[in-house]
């Protein structure tokens, strides 16, 4: 692929204690990542150079300023970085930092600075520490939240790939209480919606969604809990069905990831974060990335934390982080085809 029609990502290096800066330093000289894609880290070059000390990367850590700078030149032995000089030399591996969680935020900041002015494509995310974050100050439960207040977006809804299920969440990062409470067809409806939309981008012209119930059984009728399944999901899937889309619920949880994973839908729409979460991780974690649909701007994840406990070892499973961007990748391919 021409260099200049392959499209830019910005990859923002998560929290520096954890294992963003090894996994994202391996991640973007993969020849199959270069090959699609133009990857600009957002982080700090100082802590990226010991991640690729770490992982033996030989590539050369490039600062440059943005994707117009004429440094900039992606390749499978350079990694262009634009250092935002935020963490100190001797910051620990694998502890909750404020300053790494403060860092990490500034460069999501500046990835969507850059996103929203049309200077990249897309932006690949590597994962951040909650509590870092907050005791940085700033209180997002995640990058789904961060992100669309930085471009100004009322609703988002978190959609977890693999190769073999994608689902994606009525609520997320709320506890499981609240999560019910959330619930209402609207939302149900709305997130059904998204989902509809963001297959349809993928590539699938007509998907088959199946609506997660929130009681076992599907609530068995009115048995298992207080009606939720008829007042809270039943309409929104009804609604969807009256716009043309082939939802098809509330269906019990466990029997519709097993259809799911034989084929009979492409996408499950889960009603709780663990609901969703759970299932996906078990099937395939280690290719599994996340998207945030809704934003204004293309936005895939890794599908893993910060894993303190193996920061630093040099350990870390790097594929997620290339599934990660090759997922932005072709999505920016898809929005900029005539």
């Amino acid at each position: 692929m021409n260099d200049q029609v392959k499209p830019v990502i910005a990859v923002t290096m998560g929290d520096g204690a954890g294992v963003g800066p090894e996994v994202v330093v391996e991640a973007v000289v993969d020849p199959a990542v270069v090959a699609a894609s133009r990857p600009l880290v957002i982080g700090d070059l100082g802590r990226l150079q010991q991640a690729a000390g770490l992982r033996g990367v030989t590539a050369q850590i490039v600062p440059v300023t943005g994707p117009e700078d004429p440094a900039f030149h992606p390749s499978a032995d350079r990694v262009n970085v634009v250092d935002l000089g935020l963490l100190p030399a001797d910051l620990p591996w694998g502890a909750v930092s404020p300053v790494a969680g403060d860092a990490a935020y500034r460069y999501v900041e500046r990835a969507a600075e850059l996103a929203m002015a049309h200077a990249v494509d897309a932006i690949c995310t590597a994962p951040l520490n909650k509590a870092a974050l907050h005791a940085a100050g700033h209180a997002f439960p995640g990058h789904t939240e961060l992100l669309a207040a930085l471009t100004g977006t009322g609703e988002v809804s978190m959609m977890l790939s693999t190769p073999k299920i994608k689902v994606i969440h009525v609520t997320t990062h709320v506890g499981l209480i609240d999560a019910i409470a959330r619930v209402e067809p609207g939302l149900v409806e709305r997130t059904i919606r998204r989902g509809y939309e963001a297959m349809r981008g993928s590539g699938v012209d007509a998907p088959r969604i199946g609506v997660c119930a929130i009681n076992p059984h599907a609530g068995e009728n009115g048995l298992f809990g207080y009606g939720e399944e008829a007042e809270k999901i039943a309409p929104g899937i009804e609604a969807a069905r009256a716009a043309g889309i082939d939802a098809r619920g509330p269906l019990p949880a466990d029997t519709a990831f097993f259809l799911a994973s034989r084929g009979d839908y492409d996408l499950i729409v889960a009603m709780y974060h663990d609901q969703g979460h759970a299932p996906i991780k078990v099937l395939g974690i280690e290719a599994g990335t996340n998207i945030t649909v809704g934003l204004p701007v293309i936005r895939t994840s890794v599908d893993h934390g910060t894993a303190f406990d193996i920061a630093g070892t040099g350990t870390a499973d790097s594929r997620s982080m290339v599934e990660a961007l090759h997922q932005a990748a072709q999505l920016a391919q898809r929005v900029s085809a005539p």
